[in-house]
C-alpha cells in the first residue's frame, strides 16, 4: 500500500501529443501519479509508453511536443535530461547507461562529482556511495568496477544513482526484463521500500504479476492514447486479465492458441551430452543430457536460472559454448557433427538466441540484411550477393511473419520487440532448417505480440519443423508445447507429456537435487 494517504498528484501529464514524420506516437495522453505511490504504465510494444516518460524526462524537449506537463504543481519546461533531473524527475532505462571500465562510485557521481577546484574527493565520493550503496541493499565495495558486477546489481547501482540527485520521482523502463527471479524480488521490495521514504516510483513493464504486486495505479496506454487508469487496491481486485483487455482492447480468453499437433518420427536425438565451463574445465554445466524431438513437435526445456538450458542449446548449435564438450547427436537417426556453428546450420540446425539485441540481429543494420546474413551464400554468385534476391526473399518474410515496417529497408534498431524477434525467426528460417532451438523467444515481448510468435511457432510445427522452445515462464511452455523436458543443475531430471504436465510437476524435477534419477 501507499505511505501515505495524500492524494494529491505530484505529475500530471494534461494532453501530451508526440508526432514523428509520418507517425503520432502520442495522441492527446493524461497521466496523473499521486505522491508517494508506484505507478504502473502497461500496453503492448509501439504502444506510446517509453516515448512518454522520454517527453516527462526531457529526452524529447520541451517545444517538441503539445501538452504540459506539471509537476508538484509548476508546469514543466525541460530542455534536456538535466533539467528535469535538477527537479528530482530521473529515469532509468531498460538500456542501462553504465561505463563498465568504471567503479561503482564513478558511475554514481558521474557529471555530478564530488569536487573541490576540480579536484575530486576520492574519500567523500566513496563514503556517500557506500550509504547509497546501503541504502539499495548492495553489498559491494564502492571501488568495484561495474564490468565484475551482475546485471541485478547494476540495476541497484542505477538507483543508486538516481538517490544521489535527491529523487523525488523515478522512472523505471522495463527494469526486470533482464533479471532472475531473485534479483527481480529484491528490486520490488526495493520500490517499496523508497516508497515508504515518499519517494514516488513509475514503472513501465511487460511482466503482469509483477505489476499486480507492487502497483498502487496503473494506467493503461493503447495505439498512442492513454486508455484508463486502474486502483489496484480497489474494491475489485484487479486481475491480469483485466488490464490485458485493457491494453490489446479485447479479451484473450486463450493466451495461448489452439493447436493441434501432427508429429511424426524422430529429427533430432542428443545423447549423454556433457559440457564443461569454458573458463573453469572442472566445473559440469551440463551433465550427460539426453533428450530427442520429433518432426512436427514442440518441445520445451524448463528449468531454473543456472540450470543449464541455454549452455546446452548453444553447446549443441556449433559448440557456440563451452569446452571438453562429449556426447552424441543424431539428426534422422544417423550421427552428425556439429563441431561448428556452420556444420550446425549444414545440417539443418538453428539456434535463436535468448540476447536477440546483442547477437541474434545487427541493430544498425536492416531487414533484409538482417534475414539473409545467416545463409549469404544461398543468394550468391562468386561471392556477390544477388541485391534484387535479398530483397524478394526478406520481402517474402516480412509478409509471412507480419513484421510491421514501412518495407525491409528499415533499420531493424527501431523495430518493436516482437518484430525484432519476427527478424530473428525470418534470418534463421531462410537457413531452411529442420530444427529450430528457440531460447526465451518471448522475452520482453508484450502479450498481443507473444500470440503472433506463438501462432508462428505452432506454423513452423505444422510444416514438419521440429522445434525445441526454452523459457522462464512455465505457462508459456505449458501452453504451447507437446512435451516438456525439467533440467536442473546442468541435468535433464525429467520429461513430461503436455497432458500431465502442470507447474508443481514441472517445478519438483526443475528443483531436483543431482542425488535423483532421471525419469
Amino acid at each position: 500500500m501507499m505511505a501515505n494517504d495524500d492524494k494529491t498528484p505530484i505529475l500530471e501529464m494534461r494532453g501530451i501529443t508526440k508526432t514523428f514524420p509520418g507517425v503520432k506516437a502520442l495522441s492527446d495522453v493524461t497521466l496523473s501519479v499521486a505522491r508517494g505511490e508506484v505507478h504502473a504504465i502497461c500496453g503492448e510494444n509501439g504502444a506510446g509508453k517509453s516515448t512518454l516518460m522520454k517527453v516527462l524526462s526531457g529526452v524529447y524537449p520541451y517545444g517538441t511536443y503539445d501538452g504540459d506537463i506539471v509537476f508538484e504543481g509548476e508546469v514543466g519546461r525541460f530542455k534536456t535530461v538535466r533539467d528535469s533531473e535538477e527537479l528530482g524527475i530521473v529515469i532509468i532505462h531498460q538500456e542501462l547507461a553504465l561505463s563498465p571500465y568504471l567503479s561503482i562510485a564513478e558511475n554514481i557521481f558521474l557529471g555530478n562529482e564530488r569536487a573541490k577546484g576540480g579536484v575530486i574527493n576520492w574519500a567523500q565520493t566513496n563514503k556517500q556511495a557506500s550509504e547509497l550503496l546501503a541504502r539499495v541493499g548492495l553489498n559491494e565495495a564502492p571501488d568495484t568496477k561495474i564490468m565484475d558486477i551482475g546485471v541485478g546489481k547494476q540495476q541497484l547501482v542505477e538507483i543508486a544513482k538516481a538517490l544521489s540527485k535527491k529523487v523525488k520521482l523515478l522512472i523505471l523502463d522495463e527494469p526486470t526484463a533482464a533479471l532472475n527471479d531473485e534479483d527481480s524480488a529484491h528490486l520490488l521490495d526495493l520500490l517499496r521500500h523508497l516508497r515508504d521514504q515518499g519517494i514516488t516510483s513509475i514503472i513501465i513493464s511487460h511482466k503482469l504479476n509483477e505489476i499486480a504486486a507492487i502497483a498502487d495505479s496503473t494506467t493503461i496506454i493503447r495505439d498512442g492514447q492513454s486508455i484508463e487508469t486502474l486502483d489496484m487496491h480497489g474494491a475489485e481486485p484487479v486481475t491480469e486479465d483485466r488490464i490485458i483487455r485493457g491494453m490489446v482492447g479485447r479479451d484473450l480468453a486463450h493466451r495461448y492458441p489452439d493447436h493441434t499437433p501432427k508429429i511424426g518420427e524422430e529429427v533430432l536425438r542428443i545423447e549423454d551430452w556433457t559440457v564443461h565451463h569454458p573458463n573453469d574445465s572442472s566445473r559440469v554445466v551440463v551433465d550427460h543430457a539426453n533428450l530427442n524431438v520429433r518432426a512436427g513437435e514442440i518441445v520445451g526445456i524448463a528449468g531454473l536460472m543456472g540450470a543449464g538450458r541455454t549452455e546446452l542449446a548453444m553447446s549443441v548449435f556449433g559448440r557456440s559454448y563451452g569446452a571438453n564438450i562429449s556426447g552424441k547427436v543424431f539428426l534422422h537417426g544417423k550421427e552428425i557433427s556439429v563441431k561448428t556453428v556452420d556444420a550446425a546450420i549444414e545440417h539443418g540446425l538453428a539456434y535463436a538466441t535468448e540476447d536477440r539485441k546483442h547477437f541474434g540481429l545487427n541493430l544498425i543494420e536492416d531487414i533484409k540484411r538482417n534475414t539473409t546474413s545467416a545463409n549469404l551464400k544461398r543468394i550468391s554468385k562468386l561471392g556477390v550477393v544477388n541485391g534484387a534476391q535479398e530483397v524478394n526473399w526478406a520481402e517474402r518474410f516480412r509478409k509471412d511473419m507480419k513484421t510491421k515496417a514501412n518495407s525491409v529497408d528499415a533499420v531493424v534498431g527501431k523495430l518493436s520487440g516482437g518484430n525484432q524477434q519476427k527478424v530473428v525467426l525470418s534470418k534463421w528460417l531462410f537457413t531452411e532448417p529442420e530444427v529450430l532451438i528457440l531460447d526465451e523467444p518471448t522475452r520482453g515481448i508484450d502479450v498481443g505480440a507473444k500470440f503472433e510468435i506463438y501462432e508462428i511457432i505452432n506454423k513452423l510445427a505444422d510444416s514438419g519443423k521440429a522445434v525445441i522452445v526454452i523459457s522462464s515462464e512455465l505457462p508459456e511452455l505449458l501452453g504451447i508445447c507437446d512435451r516438456i523436458y525439467a533440467m536442473s543443475q546442468g541435468r535433464v531430471t525429467g520429461q513430461i507429456p503436455r497432458a500431465e504436465a502442470n507447474q508443481e510437476s514441472l517445478m519438483r524435477y526443475m528443483t531436483q537435487e543431482k542425488s535423483g534419477a532421471t525419469r
